[in-house]
């Protein structure tokens, strides 16, 4: 073999042995999916601003729908009656009220609120009324008669304990033992003193 053979040769060896560029087929192996998913991470991109345009139709569309419509109907102020209108305060004070059952023979709770002394202006009679807080429920409504005594509580200096023969805070007169309870001795005096005035000025009523 000539000298000129023998360059040939190992040429072509040479080249054998020179590793290769990949072909179509191993790209399509690993290249082409990660190219299709970063296409699809684009158009998903792409979309997002479609989404943000949405919102913010549908913020507009709350804001346009925020319209103030005057009502149809105009409703009146409707005065609502006490049955206090025609008497007047003589004394308030802030209490708890108790009620003798007879039957359980045991105190029960009837309310904490405003008890008053109201003055009829017409008659000159007055009366105690007193209603619960928030609701205002009415819990005592009975004249004061002039046989009613507050008799102190046992172990308490606040508190007196008299017996009606009319309450009608239930709506039907209800004969009642009733206790009621202040925050200190001065409000129970005080009590007992716009009490026993008002016993004296219904006796001649």
């Amino acid at each position: 073999m000539s000298e000129e053979s023998k360059v040939k040769v190992e040429e072509s060896k040479v080249e054998e042995s020179t590793p290769q560029p990949p072909t179509s087929n191993v790209f399509s192996m690993f290249g082409a999916k990660k190219e299709k998913k970063e296409e699809k991470d684009d158009k998903e991109d792409k979309e997002e601003p479609k989404e943000t345009k949405k919102d913010d139709e549908e913020a507009d569309a709350e804001e346009e729908a925020d319209v103030h419509f005057e009502p149809l109907v105009q409703l009146e102020k409707v005065e609502v009656k006490t049955n206090e209108e025609n008497e007047e305060v003589l004394h308030k004070v802030r209490a708890k009220l108790f009620k003798f059952n007879g039957e359980t023979k045991e105190w029960k709770e009837r309310g904490t609120g405003d008890v008053k002394f109201l003055k009829h202006k017409e008659t000159s009679k007055v009366r105690l009324l007193m209603r619960r807080d928030k609701t205002l429920k009415i819990c005592a409504n009975h004249f004061i008669s002039p046989e009613y005594n507050l008799t102190p509580n046992i172990g308490s200096d606040r508190s007196w304990v008299y017996s009606v023969t009319a309450d009608v805070s239930e709506g039907e007169p209800e004969a009642q033992t009733l206790a009621i309870r202040f925050g200190n001795k001065e409000n129970a005096d005080k009590f007992k003193e716009v009490f026993d005035e008002a016993k004296e000025a219904n006796k001649s009523k």
